[in-house]
């Protein structure tokens, strides 16, 4: 893919950190860089409290970074303000994961489908509920459910909503934060054809952050692997399975529990929970629960580091 394309967006050196209340600093992301390329889906997984969302949250400017820069189209984003932020935004949309919250309850389906193109004066409001329509069809829901309002919705159709809403603004980028998370299986099956298809059709680019690996692996072309707040793994998904070196990763892998186990097949469970945030210790920050971990895993954080083809790891293990 990063052969063939060019960078849309590029993530140089981007860190978060919250200040406490007792003045102490947590750090939500450190140091991140990776690349986005045109038509590409990027894959982000890890734990709960890695730093998915909040990276997500800087992108599209709901956070402020402490430290790093986020680059557009070769543009520097990371400090837009007023009106040139606003229109930065029409490019990069975001689906979030608790849908429930993100629409007026009061608003019915082609409203809150029309309401940014309305706000941006891509139409009027007697064209609005037309174009609501198309937009609807476009992601398989008739025409009937425009006069609906969200909780008459189920949570695949409200899903389908705010995927026409955010394509609703031709963006270049969508990040999908969980999307799918709380969906039934079938349904999240329905959702990731739709993505995948409105991918295409658009020629979009997806950040798509989940904790579900084979979910991840089926919908993106890379992944990216994140511990507490840092990436630690940079792979193809077709080569997660059979090539992937970090010790996190792996053990993600061993823990996912499939219908295609066998009967005697182990399934490993990641023991321990990683240091905290406000705390990092001065070495790998999965030394701790690591099998593998030595002396120089406690004592020197270890550098992310091309070890293949567009294959990227931080781990001493791959230490040359």
């Amino acid at each position: 893919m990063e052969e063939k394309k060019q960078p849309i967006l590029e993530i140089e050196n981007l860190t978060k950190q919250f200040q406490m209340e007792d003045k102490r600093r947590l750090t939500a992301v450190n140091d991140v860089s990776l690349k986005l390329y045109e038509g590409e889906c990027l894959g982000l997984v890890g734990e709960s409290g890695c730093g998915k969302s909040t990276l997500a949250d800087m992108i599209v400017h709901l956070e402020e970074p402490t430290s790093g820069k986020i680059i557009f189209r070769n543009q520097d984003i990371t400090n837009l303000r007023g009106e040139k932020l606003r229109q930065n935004r029409r490019k990069i949309q975001m689906i979030f994961q608790d849908i429930s919250e993100t629409f007026n309850p009061r608003m019915k389906v082609w409203e809150t489908i029309a309401e940014p193109l309305l706000n941006f004066k891509l139409i009027d409001k007697h064209s609005a509920r037309k174009k609501a329509a198309e937009l609807l069809e476009a992601v398989g829901m008739s025409e009937n459910f425009a006069d609906r309002y969200p909780h008459q919705l189920s949570g695949g159709q409200r899903q389908r909503v705010a995927i026409a809403r955010a394509v609703s603004l031709k963006p270049e980028i969508i990040i999908c934060d969980e999307v799918t998370s709380a969906l039934d299986v079938s349904v999240q099956n329905q959702v990731l054809s739709l993505l995948v298809n409105l991918q295409r059709k658009e020629k979009l680019s997806y950040i798509f952050i989940c904790h579900d690996l084979a979910v991840v692996k089926n919908i993106s072309h890379r992944i990216v692997v994140m511990y507490l707040g840092e990436i630690v793994e940079i792979i193809h998904s077709c080569k997660l399975t059979s090539s992937s070196c970090h010790p996190y990763t792996k053990a993600l892998l061993s823990s996912v529990l499939s219908v295609k186990k066998a009967d005697n097949s182990r399934i490993e469970i990641i023991k321990g929970e990683p240091p905290s945030p406000v705390c990092l210790p001065p070495g790998c920050s999965f030394s701790f629960r690591c099998k593998r971990c030595s002396d120089v895993c406690l004592k020197e954080k270890p550098e992310l580091k091309v070890i293949g083809k567009s294959h990227l790891v931080a781990c001493h293990l791959f230490d040359k």
